[in-house]
């Protein structure tokens, strides 16, 4: 059986002492699928080398984002050109972002965030591509921000009711802020369309050395059937490549989760 594929946020691993298209073919070399969040101007050497382009950012920003009446019209431009280009290279993926709450109930942001989702849902769909509201924690790395909870982003996408809007389930970000992760994938993964895994505390790599046991993680998401993509969203602590390395056996190793 085909379970997840595995991908690399260029953001975490770009300007650490490797070169760019070094990286790539690395990557590739050692198995990856996919390549997330990194530059248009590298999206052809990522292809060539075979890799996927994995998720690219829907709009800007994470604090100014869909919880405001004021940023749709701005965010629905922004998405609509997104998924033209997510449409031209196959990018499966489009991350959206709820914004900070800066003063904005729990339940009124849900019902803004909605509304903002909604304008563009059937244009994700027709395009073959969904749109994965990120869970971020407002704890450590982004004060603030609303879509901080599963039962928030869950409450977000019900009401949307779109099969191309779904929820980005980041491991670390969600450890932080409510633990229960494996509980949380068993009861709600048709809601995941994409996940990101981090070591906690730290944000390093999801080895051994932290509070997280990935491999049952990992059997737990290959469980559910899942054949999208695990991006590894960790700042390694060294070589970028041997991190990389060391983090994807740790994966395949882990009962099911291969490229």
């Amino acid at each position: 059986m085909t379970g997840p594929k595995a991908s690399l946020t260029w953001w975490s691993f770009a300007d650490r002492g490797v070169e760019a298209e070094a990286l790539i073919r690395a990557a590739a070399a050692m198995g990856y699928d996919g390549i997330e969040l990194a530059d248009e101007a590298l999206w052809p050497p990522i292809a060539d080398a075979g890799l996927a382009i994995a998720s690219h950012r829907g709009h800007g920003t994470i604090e100014d984002g869909l919880n405001r009446r004021r940023n749709h019209g701005r965010i629905e431009r922004e998405l609509l050109a997104n998924l033209e280009l997510a449409q031209r290279w196959r990018i499966p993926v489009l991350i959206c972002f709820s914004g900070n709450r800066d003063g904005i109930s729990d339940d009124e942001g849900i019902e803004i965030t909605a509304l903002g989702l909604s304008r563009v849902a059937k244009a994700a769909e027709d395009a073959g591509v969904t749109l994965a509201l990120e869970l971020l924690n407002s704890r450590v790395d982004h004060p603030g921000y609303q879509c901080d909870r599963t039962a928030w982003g869950l409450a977000v996408i019900e009401r949307v009711e779109s099969p191309a809007v779904k929820l980005l389930y980041d491991v670390y970000h969600m450890q932080v802020m409510e633990g229960n992760i494996i509980g949380a994938i068993r009861a709600h993964h048709p809601a995941f369309a994409h996940y990101h895994v981090a070591g906690n505390p730290g944000r390093h790599e999801p080895d051994s050395s932290q509070e997280l046991r990935y491999p049952a993680i990992y059997e737990a998401i290959a469980a559910t059937g899942f054949t999208g993509y695990v991006g590894m969203e960790f700042i390694p602590r060294g070589d970028p490549i041997a991190s990389l390395r060391a983090a994807l056996n740790d994966l395949t190793e882990g009962d099911g989760v291969t490229g």
